[in-house]
């Protein structure tokens, strides 16, 4: 994605993403409406290339429903004392998850 966001980031700015070469007043890329066009989807690449960034940084289970067999192994886990780093861990989301669905079940107060 970084190569094609490149290539439209080169022609709206006016040149030839292989060349360098600057595109004349007469060049297609040079009206005004196609120049707005490739930067909108430039910022549309870049946005996409970030959201996948993060995507992949995100626990495997991230954003998945819980189910009532997880929602018990998380409180049995908690009422063992695991950190919530450490379910985290275990139940592979964010700690923002983890600290969420104790509040929903009365175990911790934010």
């Amino acid at each position: 994605m970084d190569e094609h966001l490149n290539i439209v980031q080169q022609m709206a700015n006016g040149a030839n993403p292989f060349t360098g070469e600057i595109f004349d007043d007469t060049h297609i890329c040079q009206n005004v409406n196609v120049a707005r066009a490739l930067i909108s989807a430039a910022v549309a690449l870049e946005n996409e290339t970030k959201r996948q960034q993060k995507k992949r940084h995100l626990p495997a289970n991230a954003g998945k429903p819980w189910d009532d067999e997880e929602d018990a192994r998380l409180l049995n886990e908690f009422d063992d004392e695991k950190s919530i780093k450490e379910l985290s861990d275990i139940f592979e989301r964010t700690t923002g998850s983890i600290q969420s669905r104790l509040v929903k079940h009365g175990r911790l107060t934010l």
